[in-house]
């Protein structure tokens, strides 16, 4: 098992359809994964490298990586693009969802989604708040589905990234894609 994530208990959660879900979905789903960022290159990518280790260890397969600067229109080509493309099933953006004047990934994405799982931000903020504090709510992390495509966008440290993938998209992605697909 890598050091740098663990699994993740149920701790008896989830009622019996939701256990049945998780046994019928995907082992392996086709994941892209991008960066927001106007300082981050791909030696210096540490959260795109954490969202690409979890998902690999996990199974899942990375199909697509990218860094963009946090520009509207450079985020909506790329995730337009995957999410047309047949070889891309979930995408997992890190960067830009603050409030700060360069912070448009939050957006961006939203405009882009035909169904919002707003349970993902709110969790996510649950969460952060228990490690963080107030600050917590700062962050716009959000998912949701465009196209049959699952979306989830977190925030670009490294803990937050660590976070969401081991809490929260880790467990659940192979039931998302599931439930987007059947």
């Amino acid at each position: 098992m890598d050091p740098i994530f663990s699994a993740t208990p149920q701790h008896g959660l989830g009622s019996p359809s939701t256990e049945q879900h998780r046994k019928e979905a995907p082992r392996t789903v086709k994941v892209g994964v991008l960066t927001i960022s106007d300082t981050r290159t791909k030696d210096n990518d540490r959260s795109g490298e954490l969202i690409r280790q979890n998902l690999l260890w996990r199974g899942h397969e990375v199909t697509a990586y990218e860094i963009v600067p946090d520009e509207p229109s450079r985020i909506r080509d790329v995730l337009q693009g995957w999410i047309d493309d047949s070889a891309v099933e979930a995408i997992v953006t890190n960067g830009g969802t603050g409030i700060a004047g360069r912070d448009n990934t939050f957006d961006t994405i939203s405009a882009l989604l035909e169904k919002r799982l707003d349970g993902f931000g709110e969790i996510f903020r649950m969460l952060s708040f228990q490690e963080i504090g107030a600050a917590a709510m700062l962050s716009r992390a959000i998912a949701g589905v465009a196209n049959d495509t699952a979306i989830f966008s977190t925030p670009g440290s490294s803990n937050a990234v660590k976070l969401a993938m081991e809490r929260l998209i880790g467990p659940e992605l192979g039931h998302v894609v599931h439930e987007i697909t059947k």
